[in-house]
């Protein structure tokens, strides 16, 4: 039975294994923590289809410059001196055009759609929390419906549907909570989930179909003869592998370092908190335009989620930030008390962001055995299943889901 060794513990490499375990494989996770300190745990649990437009885009440069003027804002890149981060930058701008988004777009919105389709098979035999009620694009102003008119027309001639709504269309679909809106565009094609049950469950489901975790095992480099990778060096010894998949988020690029990839990626800093037993109940997945926040339903309680701070792998937590996503609650849901959370209860995680908005899926191609999956930004939970299925798919030599020639991990080179 060959062995694979999986870099990384979150989604991607969950659902990785997930699909190589099926196929017959043994497969042994290797993650630098604990599981339950991942990114993959505390997120918005969106499954968007909708998300057919990268963060690379025109207009996103100027905008996140005046972000960076106001602490609460909901992005901001630290000043430093750094090359990986002068080089992701001018990578970034290079791409925000409208060209690059309309070669984004098929890409996205097949892996998009391939992720659900894998949910929602995953769905009949493990409970996580699986519910398809779809997204609302809440706004307030006329400069946002602008905005999200032009998306919802993309969306719409992309084959993801998506209708305009007004408050009194939008307030229908919220029976229980106070909706203070404009309008909102609402894409009934997407799902949502409870983040820790998708983890928790598939951990479980993989331990009892033997697949082996070594947390707390930090990669330290790698065994070669030749074009191959023959073993994993972490916590101090050597494990044999035929293949290895590295999917390990915003350190990939700590990674591939030694297999002579210099991977274009940062970490993408967010955070959420969890408003406990609510009532009134939001019953849709929102995402707030303006204030750039989210809201989804977990049960009985609301996971409030947002920023992006481009930070390296900084895991503080900056209240500043954290006081900008619940002070932008009740502008929209003005029944819902939100509190400046404590420190300690904030969760904060990193997303692997690539500087075209695209994730790296592929070979490296100095090495005949080893697969790269990560650089899915804040879609890693929304893009994992569909992302382990077409890893596995390489790794047998089938056919592919779907065309992945925009997600080639040395397009930078």
């Amino acid at each position: 039975m060959q062995h694979i060794g999986i870099v990384g513990g979150g989604i991607i490499g969950l659902s990785s294994a997930y699909y190589l375990r099926k196929a017959g494989y043994a497969v042994t996770i290797f993650d630098q923590t604990a599981l339950a300190d991942g990114c993959s745990y505390g997120n918005a649990g969106m499954i968007v289809p909708s998300h057919i437009v990268p963060l690379a885009q025109p207009g996103m440069i100027a905008k996140g410059l005046r972000w960076m003027l106001q602490p609460t804002s909901p992005f901001y890149v630290k000043p430093r001196l750094n090359a990986d981060l002068l080089r992701w930058g001018w990578l970034f701008y290079k791409h925000s055009t409208n060209e690059h988004v309309q070669y984004a777009i098929p890409a996205l919105r097949d892996i998009s759609l391939l992720s659900k389709t894998m949910y929602q098979q995953m769905a009949k035999t493990l409970d996580f929390g699986w519910h398809e009620r779809g997204l609302l694009m809440l706004y307030q102003t006329a400069a946002a419906e602008h905005e999200l008119q032009h998306e919802a027309d993309l969306a719409n001639q992309s084959g993801i549907e998506a209708r305009m709504l007004d408050q009194k269309q939008v307030q229908a679909l919220e029976p229980n909570a106070e909706v203070t809106v404009h309008g909102a565009i609402y894409y009934p094609g997407d799902a949502h989930v409870t983040p820790r049950l998708v983890m928790e469950t598939l951990i479980a489901d993989l331990k009892s179909k033997g697949v082996q975790f070594l947390e707390n095992h930090r990669v330290e480099g790698f065994e070669m003869n030749g074009f191959r990778v023959t073993a994993i060096r972490a916590g101090g010894e050597q494990y044999p592998v035929d293949e290895v998949v590295i999917a390990g988020g915003a350190w990939s690029p700590e990674v591939v370092k030694s297999l002579q990839l210099n991977l274009p990626l940062q970490g993408g800093k967010g955070y959420s908190f969890l408003l406990k037993d609510q009532s009134p109940q939001v019953r849709v997945p929102a995402i707030m335009l303006e204030a750039r926040a989210t809201a989804t339903p977990m049960g009985q309680d609301l996971r409030i989620a947002g920023t992006m701070e481009i930070n390296g792998t900084d895991l503080s937590v900056n209240m500043k930030r954290v006081q900008g996503i619940s002070q932008s609650i009740q502008r929209y849901y003005p029944g819902i008390r939100v509190d400046l959370p404590a420190r300690e209860v904030v969760w904060k995680g990193l997303r692997p962001c690539s500087p075209d908005g695209l994730p790296y899926i592929g070979r490296i191609p100095a090495y005949q055995n080893v697969t790269l999956a990560t650089g899915h930004g804040m879609m890693g939970l929304s893009l994992g299943p569909g992302t382990g299925k077409l890893v596995s798919e390489i790794i047998r030599g089938q056919s592919l889901s779907m065309d992945i020639a925009a997600f080639h991990p040395s397009r930078f080179q």
